[in-house]
């Protein structure tokens, strides 16, 4: 049976997102570097020969600090967007539930989708696109930037506020087909388990044990790779240093990417992202539950 539209206060799940967000970004930042440096390099000129070779170049050329670059875009960037995220799923569950307070499998992917577009305008876009140049700085044999103010003053002086807004359709796509599958089968699986598990008196929410929403979550992200890996490919070409001379626009990029690499080049990075959401989306749901949980026992 679906689950009813639990009343978690808004504020609480803003608090609860951007506090897992945060977590999870620190966590498995390495992975989306060498991500997003196997899905920038070209395929006449390749750097690396795979994820391992990347991660054993950057270490012995940058040292071990170097798999971080570009953190503090995507732990600031990835804060607010989960905040967002969660805050917009709960209100679009809320709007979307039914006369007797469910929220029904379409229902909840067409709230996946809507929490997906608001983190992706709000958050993601300009976050995303100062991560992914900073990252690319960093190949160039004299890089511009010295960080993460410098490079987006940098950013914005050279292009304008439409520079940290390169590739925004790519990444509304991205974002919210992300969203709708990672949201809606974790809250499918959730709402498979919870009736096994007794119901706290205090949040009014099944006690469900953290590893067993972790599992959901890694599940969840594993479904999210294989199905929306073109749009991330997408997503980080137009947002490269030189997205502006390549490519008109995301159908152009897409057009050029399949008739230059190949189909399978739309899946480039799926290995290293695949580490990354399998752990991210098992810390980001355990960690956003069990905040709610404190939030809601200290109110």
């Amino acid at each position: 049976m679906p689950a009813a539209a639990h009343k978690t206060p808004a504020s609480h799940s803003l608090a609860a997102g951007a506090i897992a967000g945060a977590v999870e970004a620190t966590f498995t930042y390495p992975t989306e570097y060498v991500k997003t440096q196997l899905q920038l390099q070209s395929k006449a000129h390749p750097r690396f020969d795979g994820p391992w070779d990347c991660v054993v170049k950057t270490v012995r050329e940058k040292g071990f600090l170097g798999l971080y670059r570009g953190l503090s875009a995507l732990v600031i960037g990835t804060a607010s967007k989960a905040g967002i995220r969660f805050l917009s799923f709960e209100q679009f569950k809320k709007l979307l539930a039914d006369e007797n307070g469910r929220v029904a499998g379409e229902r909840m992917v067409l709230a996946g989708l809507g929490a997906g577009i608001s983190e992706a305008v709000i958050a993601v876009t300009p976050t995303e696109t100062i991560k992914t140049k900073l990252i690319h700085d960093q190949n160039q044999p004299t890089p511009r930037y010295r960080g993460l103010v410098h490079g987006t003053r940098e950013i914005v002086r050279a292009e304008g506020i439409g520079g940290i807004y390169r590739g925004v359709t790519a990444v509304i796509a991205r974002q919210g087909a992300n969203s709708a599958v990672r949201l809606s089968t974790y809250g499918l699986l959730k709402e498979r388990v919870q009736d096994r598990y007794p119901v706290d008196p205090v949040t009014k929410k099944p006690v469900v044990p953290w590893y067993v929403n972790f599992a959901n979550g890694a599940v969840a992200g594993i479904v999210t790779v294989y199905s929306t890996m073109p749009l991330d490919v997408l997503k980080t070409r137009m947002q490269a240093l030189d997205a502006k001379s390549q490519y008109r626009n995301s159908a152009h990029c897409l057009y050029r990417v399949v008739s230059e690499e190949g189909v399978r080049a739309l899946w480039k990075g799926a290995t290293p992202r695949l580490g990354r959401l399998i752990f991210s989306g098992g810390i980001v749901f355990t960690v956003y539950e069990q905040v709610i949980v404190v939030l809601a026992r200290s109110a």
